[in-house]
Formats: C-alpha cells, sequence, structure tokens
C-alpha cells in the first residue's frame, strides 16, 4: 500500500496537532456529536464516538472537554450534517472532502472557491467513489505493543489485512466491516492506538511534477483549514522529494 504511511508521515512533519490544536478539536468535537446524534452515549456499543474519544486522548484533549461535548450532544443534539465533495486537482489527481456543516450553502461555496483558485474542478457525487476502497486505519506506537508476533496473528484473526512499519509507528488496516471488530480487540489486549479512522484509501496513486505537487498540497491545506471540512483525501504520490520540498 505505497503512499499511505507518507501521508501520515507528512502530517507529522507538518506540526498540524501542534499548530491547529484549537482546530483540531473543534473537528472533534463536531465528530463526537453526530457520533452521538447516531447511536448514543455508550462509547461500548458506539464504534464512531469510541474513534473520536480515543482520538481526542492522541491530541490531548482533557478529559473534561470530552465530557462537555459528550453531555451537550445528549442534551442538545447535533445540528451537523453529513456531506462529501469529490473533484480533481493538477494532473488528474483524485480528491475526497468529507464536511460536517451546520449550513450547507456556506460549505459549498467554500469548497468550490478553493478549487477554482487552485486550479481544480469539482466533480459530481460518486464520480470519484470507484478511486477509493473505504478502510480501517489504526497507527499504534510500537512501544504499546509488547509481542509483535502475538499481537499480529490476534488482529490478522478479526480482519486486519495489512500491516505497515514505519519509524516508532505499527498502522494497521482493515476492512471498513472489521472496524469495530479491531478496535475492541485492541481494547482487550490493552493496546492504545495514537490515531483511527475510517479512510478512503486509494487504488492507485498518481505521480505529478514538483511544482504541480506543490500546487495540489496547497489545495489540500486550503480545504483541510475551513471548519466545515473534517477530512481530505487524495491519490497523489507523496514522494520523498516532494514532501523534502514541502518542508
Amino acid at each position: 500500500m505505497s503512499g499511505h504511511s507518507k501521508w501520515s508521515t507528512i502530517k507529522r512533519k507538518k506540526g498540524a496537532i501542534d499548530a491547529k490544536r484549537s482546530k483540531i478539536f473543534s473537528k472533534i468535537i463536531k465528530e463526537i456529536s453526530i457520533a452521538v446524534k447516531e447511536s448514543g452515549t455508550a462509547a461500548d456499543s458506539n464504534p464512531r464516538l469510541r474513534m473520536a474519544i480515543q482520538n481526542a486522548k492522541g491530541v490531548n484533549m482533557p478529559k473534561e472537554n470530552i465530557q462537555r461535548a459528550i453531555n451537550k450532544a445528549s442534551a442538545e443534539g447535533s445540528n451537523y450534517a453529513e456531506t462529501t465533495f469529490e473533484g480533481y486537482a493538477q494532473g488528474g489527481v483524485a480528491v475526497f472532502i468529507e464536511c460536517l456543516t451546520d449550513n450547507n450553502n456556506r460549505t459549498v461555496s467554500n469548497v468550490r472557491s478553493v478549487f477554482n483558485k487552485r486550479g481544480g474542478n469539482l466533480g459530481t457525487n460518486g464520480s470519484l467513489s470507484f478511486l477509493f476502497d473505504r478502510k480501517g486505519v489504526f497507527a499504534i506506537p510500537k512501544e504499546n505493543i509488547k509481542n509483535r508476533d502475538e499481537f499480529e496473528l490476534e488482529i490478522i484473526d478479526v480482519g486486519v489485512d495489512d500491516i505497515e512499519e514505519e519509524d516508532e509507528i505499527l498502522t494497521i488496516y482493515c476492512p471498513l466491516e472489521s472496524f469495530g471488530k479491531v478496535q475492541k480487540k485492541l481494547e482487550e489486549l490493552n493496546i492504545e492506538a495514537e490515531n483511527s479512522e475510517l479512510r478512503r484509501v486509494p487504488n492507485d496513486y498518481k505521480t505529478v511534477d514538483i511544482e504541480s505537487g506543490q500546487k495540489i498540497m496547497r489545495l489540500i491545506d486550503e480545504l483541510e483549514d475551513d471548519d466545515d471540512v473534517q477530512n481530505v483525501f487524495h491519490n497523489l504520490e507523496l514522494t520523498d522529494e516532494l514532501m523534502n520540498s514541502l518542508e
């Protein structure tokens, strides 16, 4: 699965957690809100809420902030709606955007504006779905795994179909339908993930020249900076040369 770990690497290199902590907190609170709306406040029976809580802990969100978000969502409900956008950046690179918004007109306008400014084109929903597989992805610090061989045997049994190793992080991938099972198995093994998510993983990657790659990454950065945007997925091959040019 070439390219997956590179994406996680570049996010860490850019220092997104430190530089954009309040924005990340806001996105997680939205995710908690929609998770509670969907399946209630019991994390044991709500995989989406468990994922949001885990990611909140991963960016050191205070426990009281997490609980406050859960309580507020339970009492007031959520006025956020999920919406997605699909389009192409330069060089035919596919971009898939997931949003949580309380004003769809604003979100559509903002996303379209970024694509227009950065030389991209928005497509119709469903036009890019075939380019991505929906997978569960867990990033686990190696230090959290006591017995690597035993861990891999256990985790493969519940649906993990790929494991990648990079620096001090082990990244495991599973089909969408196995996400909850993998979550529970990690809990049984007392292994804490640094981050977990449902990711749209490309079936193939596009390689472009450095200048085009830099422009595409600016488009992606601007989309990620929008308050309504939760996730941006793409099939740009993040070569070492491109990554180094962004540092």
